[in-house]
């Protein structure tokens, strides 16, 4: 089977998983997706968020799925338990395809990790 094809089926079933726990059988989004791993990653699943911090919690969720690439490292939690990442190297010029593409794999192999599909 082709890498292509077991990035597709993966992501699929991946979809098909969260969407049937965290929606009313409309398949999730990418954004909303990255947005879920945000708030797992927080550890505070339990509470409202405001806009701010909705989009905080999608750039933690980018840091830590293109972590293992290389691309961030995590630095340290602030008081508030918030993760932060530095930079450790600049993020390559993708076009729009390119950079869904490498969002499917980092979030199918995130959950690759969390043994939540196989």
């Amino acid at each position: 089977m082709s890498r292509d094809t077991q990035l597709k089926e993966r992501w699929e079933r991946l979809v098909d998983i969260l969407s049937n726990q965290f929606s009313q059988g409309e398949d999730l989004d990418l954004d909303a997706i990255i947005y879920l791993i945000g708030v797992q990653e927080l550890g505070k699943v339990h509470r409202e968020f405001k806009k701010d911090e909705k989009l905080n919690l999608m750039h933690i969720a980018i840091c830590r799925l293109l972590e293992p690439y290389g691309f961030y490292e995590f630095d340290y939690f602030d008081e508030d338990g918030w993760p932060h990442y530095i930079v450790k190297e600049q993020l390559p010029a993708l076009k729009a395809g390119e950079q869904s593409v490498l969002m499917k794999e980092a979030i199918v192999n995130y959950f690759l990790e969390k043994e939540l599909i196989d």
